[in-house]
């Protein structure tokens, strides 16, 4: 079952401060994170400890433990076939980061801890978010990424409640501290992607199938906004143009190109909402020598992730239900 998707829908906050609860768009919140906003409540704004945080809509299905099962939930990664069967993190350990890790038993206990993480599936929101995230932060800003629609096991057992985001800064949560014997998933709020919405921490026996694309998608990009694009980038020196002024040595050489480039990418993520944008247009950065026609298809199917996701559902329709 899909549920609506809504990138800019509102956020309900609750301040740590009064536990004043509140409905607010994410201009404000935008506002709220720069000190323009306050707690209507009691007055905290960001810099204040216990100031407001996103929290749980009490009217998400989610919440409801029988329609939870029923329910598509999303994953990302750059990792292909994900969930792996007999999954061996230590498989792919050389013998001389055997050696680094303190040898063959500190080798064999840090795999076991790696089993014994949780696997993790949101919103499609919060899936598209967490790629994002990682190609801001994380380096993998040109790594290939899949994105994972996922079945859970129509007779899982859902722990009471939710719970706060259980993630150390790694984002690892181990298993058996969000489910005990008995419980097969746990809910909780994620902070990280998707603000506010609910997310699971499960183990792989919870999962009955998996449906897996590419992303982007080879042949979804608004086809206007590109061709456009590659004329603009086209017309552009690719020339490395040194840079003017007092700090001028500290600065690297950009052509006209790559500027052009920086400014299709800013002008499209303008149209996304406000907590998407920088990291989209930090995802979609133009290097010097890229392939304007590629990055122009890449970059506008990366966009269409979230203003026409009715596609990117599509193409999971038509992929291959893959059991775990």
């Amino acid at each position: 079952m899909e549920r609506r998707i809504d990138f800019s829908r509102e956020r309900h906050m609750l301040c740590g401060g009064c536990g004043h609860e509140f409905v607010v768009d994410l201009d404000w919140i935008d506002r709220w994170e720069q000190s323009g906003e306050k707690c209507p409540g009691c007055g905290l704004t960001c810099e204040h400890e216990g100031a407001p945080r996103a929290t749980v809509d009490p009217g998400d299905p989610a919440l409801d433990d029988e329609r939870l099962p029923q329910f598509f939930w999303y994953h990302t990664s750059t990792q292909a076939n994900w969930p792996t069967r007999d999954y061996d993190p230590a498989g792919d350990l050389t013998a001389e980061t055997r050696v680094r890790m303190g040898g063959g038993d500190h080798a064999a206990a840090w795999a076991v801890r790696q089993r014994a993480k949780a696997l993790h599936v949101g919103t499609y929101e919060a899936a598209v978010h967490n790629m994002l995230r990682r190609m801001d932060h994380q380096a993998d800003s040109r790594s290939q990424f899949y994105l994972y629609r996922v079945r859970l096991r129509p007779d899982v057992v859902v722990r009471d409640g939710w719970v706060v985001d259980p993630s150390d800064w790694l984002g690892d949560v181990v298993l058996a501290e969000v489910c005990p014997p008995g419980i097969d998933v746990a809910r909780y709020l994620n902070y990280h992607e998707d603000p506010g919405g609910l997310s699971l921490a499960l183990g792989r026996n919870a999962i009955a199938s998996v449906q897996e694309i590419a992303i982007p998608l080879p042949d979804a990009w608004d086809g206007d906004w590109a061709r456009e694009a590659i004329v603009a980038l086209e017309s552009a020196s690719d020339v490395p143009v040194p840079a003017t002024g007092k700090l001028a040595r500290f600065m690297p050489q950009s052509s006209p190109r790559a500027t052009v480039g920086r400014e299709l990418g800013q002008a499209l993520a303008g149209r996304l909402p406000v907590n998407l944008r920088g990291q989209f247009e930090s995802a979609v950065s133009f290097d010097e020598g890229a392939d304007p026609l590629l990055w122009a298809r890449r970059t506008s199917s990366l966009c269409g992730l979230i203003v026409d996701p009715q596609r990117v559902l599509a193409a999971l329709d038509a992929a291959e239900h893959r059991g775990v």
